[in-house]
C-alpha cells in the first residue's frame, strides 16, 4: 500500500491557503480518477524510457500499462529527451553529477511527515534541477512559485546541500500534452526563507487543523469542495447580485461579476454532482428526485450489424480522413512534416475574456482595429 502524506507536496497549493482542509481532506476517502490513473501508467512509462536514455537499467513495463498508446509513448520520448539533455548540460560544470528518477524526497524539516517524490532530481555544482512530469492536459500547470516543485526543491537541498556547492534551484513543470515546459529559476537562499517564514508555520496549522478557511482556485481539487462552508459563504456573496439584463448594469459591476462567476459556476456544478451521488445512494432532498436521464439507442453487437448490412448489399462503414494526432503517429513527425507540412494550419481560437494575468497576448477587439483606422 502507498503511503500518503496529510500535507503532500502535490495539495500544498491548497493547505498553503487554506490550512484546516488538510485535516478535512485527510479523513476522506482517495477515489482514483481515470485520468489519474492514467498519468500512473504515463510516470511509469517515462521512468522507463529515462532511465534507457542515460544508460542505466530499466525493465520495460509497456505491456502492464492500461492506458498506453502512441501519444503517451511520445510524451515519454520527449520527456526522457529533455531531461537527458539537462543532465549533458551539468556535466560541462560537473564530470559525475547525479541524476535521481522518482526519488522519495524528505521536507519533514519544514512540514510534518512531508514526504513526496522527485521525476527528475540532477545534482551538479552551481544549480540543483527538479523536473516534475505533468500528463494532464485540462490545466496549464506553472512552475513559478509553485509550492509542490518548492517542497520537492527542499527535499532535494535535503540529500546533497553541503555535499555540493549549490546556489540556486532550477524548477521545471514538463507537461506535454499542453506543449508546456513552465522554469522557475529561484536562489537557494531565498527558496529557505520562505521554508522557514512560510512554508513551516502554515504547515505545522494545517497539520494540527487550525487556521482559517479561505476560498479561491485552489478549492479545484478538495475532497470536501462541495459541502465547505466557507466557500459556499463565498460564493452566495455574489448571489446577492440583482441578475437584471447587462444593459441596466455599469461596466464596472459586470467586471466584479466576471472575477467570481467562474468559481460560482464551478461551486454549483459541484454542488449539484455531490447531491446527485448523495440521491442515488438514498439521501431524499425535498422537492427533488432522481430520474434516468436521456440516452441514445446502441447496437448489441457490432460485428453482427456490419456482417447483416454488408450480406444485404451495403456498405456499412462511414469513411473519414484520420486526425492530425493519429495521422502523426501514422506516418512518423519527420515524414508527417515532409509530406503534409504546407497543408496544416492552425485556425484563429474562439474568443475568451481571461483576466488579464493570464500570460496569453491579448486579440485585437473591435474597438482596436477602429482605432487603427
Amino acid at each position: 500500500m502507498v503511503a500518503h502524506a496529510i500535507l503532500s507536496a502535490s495539495a500544498s497549493h491548497r493547505w498553503l491557503n487554506c490550512p484546516p482542509s488538510a485535516r478535512l481532506c485527510a479523513d476522506k476517502e482517495d477515489k482514483a480518477s481515470e485520468y489519474a490513473l492514467q498519468g500512473t501508467d504515463a510516470h511509469t512509462l517515462c521512468e522507463h524510457k529515462l532511465k534507457k536514455a542515460i544508460g542505466m537499467k530499466s525493465r520495460n513495463l509497456t505491456n502492464s500499462l492500461s492506458y498506453y498508446d502512441a501519444e503517451m509513448e511520445e510524451c515519454a520520448e520527449e520527456y526522457a529527451g529533455f531531461c537527458s539533455s539537462v543532465v549533458e548540460k551539468v556535466k560541462k560544470n560537473c564530470k559525475d553529477p547525479i541524476v535521481l528518477i522518482e526519488q522519495k524526497l524528505d521536507f519533514s524539516k519544514y512540514v510534518p511527515e512531508g514526504f513526496g517524490t522527485g521525476d527528475c532530481v540532477i545534482i551538479g555544482d552551481g544549480t540543483l534541477y527538479v523536473i516534475d512530469y505533468k500528463h494532464g492536459k485540462g490545466v496549464e500547470v506553472s512552475a513559478e512559485n509553485n509550492p509542490q516543485m518548492m517542497c520537492y526543491a527542499l527535499g532535494a537541498l535535503n540529500l546533497f546541500d553541503g555535499i555540493y556547492d549549490i546556489n540556486e534551484v532550477s524548477m521545471t513543470i514538463f507537461q506535454p500534452r499542453k506543449e508546456n515546459i513552465s522554469t522557475f529559476v529561484m536562489e537557494k537562499d531565498a527558496l529557505y526563507s520562505w521554508a522557514e517564514t512560510v512554508l513551516a508555520p502554515t504547515a505545522r496549522l494545517a497539520f494540527d487543523g487550525e487556521g482559517d478557511f479561505k476560498e479561491g482556485e485552489h478549492c479545484q481539487f478538495c475532497k470536501v469542495k462541495a459541502t465547505c462552508r466557507k466557500r459556499m459563504e463565498y460564493n452566495m456573496e455574489l448571489a446577492k447580485y440583482d441578475f437584471e439584463m447587462p444593459a441596466t448594469l455599469e461596466d464596472a459591476e459586470i467586471a466584479v461579476l466576471l472575477t467570481r462567476v467562474d468559481e460560482f459556476i464551478s461551486w454549483a456544478t459541484d454542488i449539484k454532482e455531490f447531491a446527485l451521488q448523495q440521491a442515488i445512494s438514498g439521501t431524499h432532498y425535498d422537492g427533488f428526485k432522481v430520474i434516468e436521464g436521456r440516452s441514445n439507442r446502441k447496437y448489441t453487437d457490432e460485428e453482427k450489424v456490419a456482417e447483416t448490412v454488408t450480406k444485404a448489399g451495403q456498405n456499412p462503414y462511414e469513411q473519414k480522413l484520420l486526425g492530425i494526432t493519429a495521422m502523426t503517429a501514422l506516418l512518423g513527425k519527420k515524414k508527417f512534416e515532409e509530406l503534409l507540412g504546407s497543408l496544416v494550419y492552425k485556425p484563429p481560437g474562439k474568443p475568451t475574456l481571461v483576466p488579464e494575468s493570464d500570460k496569453r497576448p491579448a486579440m485585437n477587439t473591435a474597438k482596436d482595429d477602429f482605432n487603427e483606422n
